[in-house]
């Protein structure tokens, strides 16, 4: 079953696929006297603030954000440069206890982020009345498994200090931690000094991406995250975790613009009066909220286009996860 709802900003977009944001090489590369390079996962309980954090190290938006949990729902590599160190960071989804077919491959993608990466930093949002169900389940695994991390305290301009330190002393009591930060990843308080104690930890090698390179996602996926995360935004409340967005079609401009086509699937026809709003005025909200932050990102005009079809049991539909890189049999 199919239903297409279209919500236009310019005219029809014909379908060409895109190139990856950051396929081609610089010009000059900058060579590193004494690289190192490595991975770092972040890893913690939904809504923890791993997106934010990872947006706020790289200086540019490369994972979604939103009040919802389990935003993110495969592994983004994001990359940062730090002298002659390249930090290359994998942002996993929370790590929660999966129900559902996707809730399993999320997670199961998270603790494999976690299992390749050199370091494992845990961010724990500091601001909770207690430590949750979750964290404790990392914790327990990561000792299971003897593996050490760095625990980020996040949120703490949310908490009053005494209260901070008390949950830094219980924490660090359960043996793992090699290093702890207390940092706020929406204001960018104390991220600086994680990063540099990252780039400091990375193994001695080459790198493994151009210098200016800030990720790995091609842009027409991260356009699609991107009408994502303002569903989310707008809808958080009313829209069932159902809801993806695929690109269509893409269209480079003599002008230097570009026309961009999305999908929003959903699994039932009834969902998509929440999707559209009254007269299509939803929909129309949320293509201009992401229009207007892909230009600022790609630094040229966007003609951006949301078409709302029915996919029914898309989130079983083992295609899908091969687009997300997560396992269908996880």
């Amino acid at each position: 079953m199919s239903n297409d709802t279209s919500a236009p900003d310019d005219d029809k977009v014909p379908e060409q696929e895109p190139a990856a944001a950051q396929e081609a090489a610089p010009e000059t590369v900058y060579v590193p006297e004494h690289p190192r390079c490595g991975f770092v996962a972040l890893v913690g309980a939904p809504n923890a603030g791993k997106s934010t954090l990872l947006n706020n190290i790289i200086g540019q938006k490369v994972s979604i954000v939103s009040p919802r949990v389990q935003t993110t729902r495969t592994r983004v590599l994001g990359i940062a440069t730090e002298g002659d160190s390249q930090i290359v960071f994998i942002d996993t989804p929370g790590i929660f206890s999966p129900k559902k077919r996707l809730e399993r491959a999320m997670v199961a993608a998270a603790w494999q982020g976690a299992t390749d990466a050199d370091l494992v930093v845990l961010l724990v949002d500091a601001a909770r009345k207690s430590i949750d169900a979750d964290t404790r389940a990392i914790i327990a695994r990561l000792k299971d498994s003897g593996r050490e991390a760095i625990l980020a305290l996040n949120k703490i301009d949310l908490i009053k200090r005494d209260k901070l330190l008390a949950l830094a002393t219980t924490l660090n009591a359960e043996g793992i931690f090699t290093d702890t930060f207390m940092i706020s990843a929406e204001t960018g308080d104390g991220v600086e000094d994680l990063r540099n104690l990252l780039a400091t930890r990375m193994p001695e090698g080459p790198w493994h991406f151009p210098g200016d390179q800030l990720s790995d996602i091609p842009m027409r996926l991260l356009a699609a995250e991107l009408v994502r995360e303002k569903l989310f935004l707008q809808l958080y409340q009313e829209l069932p975790y159902s809801a993806t967005v695929e690109p269509e079609g893409w269209e480079e401009l003599d002008d230097g613009s570009v026309k961009i086509s999305m999908v929003v699937y959903i699994e039932r026809d009834s969902q998509k009066a929440i999707i559209l709003g009254k007269g299509g005025q939803r929909i129309k909200q949320i293509g201009a909220a992401a229009r207007t932050e892909l230009e600022e990102m790609m630094e040229r005009r966007v003609h951006l286009f949301l078409h709302v079809k029915v996919r029914e049991e898309w989130t079983n539909d083992p295609e899908r996860y091969r687009d997300w890189n997560l396992d269908y049999n996880a």
